[in-house]
């Protein structure tokens, strides 16, 4: 009977560590795996806008802005739900001219007979278009001037300043008159008129941004390995001066708004489209101030003073929450 000699174990010792099997790689806790910069990135800014309503929502002035602004919204995206096209009709308008509030026109008629509060909602989806695009134009003017001017020094940043000052001495509404009185009537020419006399104000708040993340260390890292300047705006500067531009945008809303109704009340929009302003100049014309058709300047004068406040309590709500330090009230 053969016996054979089997080798004692040898007792495993707890602080040497173990060696992996063979032929199975390592692999990390799950809480610790590589995540790819793009899964980091996504991961960042959601815990940022998490972190942004969190503060938003302590301001009870944001808050109530930011509900008006969307009870209009949805009344301006469900106008033709709410009110027929037919409603801006001349030939076709259910009531006399001028009647005053009743239960079958709430807000009264126009000179027309059309009912105002169908007016009113067709209005508002034209002048929050306005408004909205017009401010995004001055804004992206406004970004692009002030981060280029803010990068390259020397005789562009001089040249392109001294346009920039030109354009904030010069009265804004005057301008804009002058640009849509030059060119024909319509929404476009509105908004441009509006778009291209606003922006200096955002361009010198983004110049001074841009001019001090400018200065911190990391540019200079990022020159140092071969940054350009391409690189350097778009990587560095931008992401860090959004939040101001996110800000300035919606103070910008208001006083695109502001500016539409002015030009529409002066006669200078398309006179085919129903907006806000267009309702004053109508009841101007239709000579409600003398007649006492309250009705008639009351809806669309209150729907723009409304509509911007609204927007100019989400923006210094906004400014609040990115730059603490201005100590806006709650």
């Amino acid at each position: 009977m053969t016996t054979s000699m089997e080798k004692p174990s040898e007792p495993q010792d707890p602080q040497k560590p173990q060696k992996p099997d063979a032929g199975k790689p390592s692999q990390p806790p799950g809480d610790v795996q590589a995540q790819s910069p793009r899964a980091l990135t996504r991961a960042r800014r959601r815990q940022a806008v998490a972190r942004f309503w969190r503060q938003y929502r302590t301001h009870r002035a944001g808050l109530v802005g930011l509900a008006v602004l969307a009870v209009i919204a949805l009344l301006a995206l469900t106008a033709p739900l709410l009110v027929g096209a037919d409603s801006q009709s001349v030939t076709n308008a259910p009531g006399g001219p001028l009647e005053e509030p009743s239960g079958e026109f709430p807000l009264g008629t126009d000179q027309f007979g059309r009912s105002l509060l169908a007016l009113m909602l067709w209005g508002t989806r034209v002048s929050l278009t306005v408004g909205l695009l017009a401010a995004f134009l001055s804004v992206a003017i406004g970004t692009l001037i002030g981060i280029t001017a803010g990068h390259f020094k020397g005789w562009y940043a001089t040249v392109i300043m001294r346009v920039t000052d030109w354009f904030l001495v010069m009265p804004t509404l005057v301008l804009a008159i002058a640009l849509a009185t030059v060119l024909s009537r319509s929404i476009w020419t509105t908004i441009l008129a509006i778009g291209v006399t606003t922006w200096p104000t955002t361009a010198r708040l983004v110049r001074a941004q841009t001019l001090s993340v400018e200065s911190r260390p990391y540019i200079e890292r990022s020159r140092a390995l071969g940054g350009g300047h391409g690189h350097i705006m778009s990587r560095h500067v931008l992401p860090n001066v959004m939040p101001l531009v996110l800000a300035q945008t919606t103070l910008v809303i208001s006083t695109a708004i502001l500016t539409e109704a002015t030009l529409a009340f002066l006669g200078l929009s398309d006179p085919t489209i129903v907006s806000w302003g267009g309702l004053l100049q109508d009841a101007r014309e239709a000579g409600a101030v003398s007649s006492g058709n309250w009705w008639y300047l009351a809806p669309p004068g209150l729907a723009i003073a409304v509509v911007a406040l609204a927007f100019t309590l989400c923006g210094r709500t906004i400014e609040s929450v990115l730059n603490p330090k201005l100590g806006v009230s709650r």
